[in-house]
């Protein structure tokens, strides 16, 4: 059930997508010839859909994804100030050549992590499960709704904390797919469940 449609900040419409009370994320509307979407930006989920199919429910990974980039920025940080609030010149420089190494880790880092979120898609729609990762390799899992068995979540208590956690679904027949570090993973798997 689509309950709120505006636009995102760049002009691309949207539709706040809810079901069951579960939630769920932004989602850029199907492409049409009116919105200026081009092919290339489309998401996985709108070239798939078929004719009736609609997103129900779409969930990406989590940003915990970026925690190493953000240990090594504050690191990177750290080594710049030290390097500020010393005199020596030799441990100034080395300060300084220890921020620049640790900053162009938390760059890889950063583009790692964003490269993954761009890449995976996560979404329920009211036929099929579908869990979409990479981009130039691609691997993509589909279940049919009526063959789901079962829905696990494990969570850390970090994962607790900042809601993320592993979606381990059962189909009948079908196998065992582990979604791994997704957000909001209590909502996906009511979005599942929930018929």
């Amino acid at each position: 059930m689509v309950t709120r449609a505006g636009r995102m900040p760049w002009g691309i419409p949207t539709a706040r997508i809810q079901r069951g009370g579960a939630g769920g994320k932004r989602v850029p509307a199907r492409p049409t010839a009116g919105n200026g979407l081009s092919e290339v930006m489309a998401r996985y989920i709108d070239e798939i859909l078929q004719p009736g199919e609609r997103v129900l429910y779409s969930t990406n990974a989590h940003w915990i994804f970026y925690f190493p980039a953000i240990l090594a920025w504050i690191v990177a940080l750290g080594f710049l100030v030290a390097s500020r609030m010393t005199t020596i010149d030799g441990i100034v420089l080395l300060c300084l050549i220890a921020a620049g190494v640790v900053a162009l880790a938390a760059l890889f880092w950063t583009l790692k992590g964003w490269f993954h979120r761009f890449t995976t898609e996560t979404d329920v729609t009211n036929l099929r499960v579908v869990h979409k990762t990479g981009f130039i390799k691609r691997r993509t899992f589909e279940m049919a709704l009526d063959k789901v068995e079962s829905v696990d979540v494990d969570q850390t208590i970090l994962g607790r904390i900042l809601n993320y956690g592993d979606v381990t679904i059962r189909g009948v027949g079908e196998g065992i797919e582990t979604i791994k570090t997704i957000a909001s993973p209590l909502a996906f798997r009511s979005s599942i469940t929930t018929r």
